[in-house]
């Protein structure tokens, strides 16, 4: 397998817990004790001080120093000489606008799949990972010049996602209908709806579910399937993937 190494995170905030607690296991995991430094990409929030702040003191925390990219005088040189990259959550749209305007998606994806520096992500962090934004849950409130995203993984996840409530009366569409118009589309990849609470760890040309919740996998063309924590979805990584038709 290549040398990329991704983790995926659904959500940064989990109902009881603080910014990252439930996962930071999982970051110290990942990034071990090689990585020093860490370049916070902030650009999902309109706050970006304020945003870096919450960051920086969590990462500190857990050992690791973190440099915040909006402050950096040229965001290309930063990742360049980055040891780990983290994109955090907020809007999608807002996020992968700001990738385009400051020339990052090729240097990203360079330093990732081609130099293999660790890459995080949560929520938008972890939307922007994949092929497109097209099964975000977030308003358009900007355009950027493509739906197109980094493409680190060939597939598609839906972060935060949620089962339908049979309970409610209110009858505006699921997130399972939402995913299934995508699919009505031509030629479009899988998508891997993370609960809150999990996460994908992809190493190579393995991908496994981590966290407490579970995932919700679609294909085109197929019922969806539900599938624990510890489960390998290294299929899910080859470009031709046969369970999509």
């Amino acid at each position: 397998g290549g040398p990329r190494r991704l983790l995926l995170i659904s959500n940064s905030t989990l109902h009881g817990g603080g910014y990252l607690g439930h996962c930071q296991q999982h970051i110290q995991s990942f990034l071990g004790q090689k990585v020093k430094r860490v370049l916070f990409i902030p650009y999902a929030l309109h706050d970006r001080d304020a945003y870096a702040r919450t960051a920086r003191e969590k990462f500190e925390s857990l050992g690791y120093g973190l440099d915040s990219i909006h402050e950096s005088r040229d965001p290309v040189e930063a990742v360049r000489k980055s040891e780990a990259i983290f994109i955090g959550g907020g809007n999608t749209f807002r996020l992968l606008k700001a990738l385009y305007d400051n020339s990052l998606i090729y240097e990203i994806r360079k330093r990732v799949l081609e130099d293999g520096i660790p890459y995080m992500g949560s929520s938008a962090g972890t939307n922007v990972a994949t092929v497109s934004i097209n099964t975000t849950n977030d308003m358009p409130i900007v355009y950027p010049p493509s739906l197109q995203a980094l493409g680190l993984v060939p597939f598609n996840i839906n972060p935060h996602y949620l089962d339908p409530d049979i309970k409610r009366t209110h009858m505006g569409e699921t997130r399972e209908e939402r995913i299934r118009q995508y699919h009505e589309e031509p030629n479009t990849p899988p998508v891997l709806g993370l609960r809150e609470g999990t996460m994908l760890l992809v190493e190579g040309d393995k991908a496994t579910l981590q966290g407490v919740t579970g995932a919700c996998l679609f294909l085109r063309g197929k019922k969806p399937t539900e599938h624990e924590p510890g489960t390998d979805f290294s299929f899910l990584l080859t470009d031709s993937n046969p369970l999509n038709p």
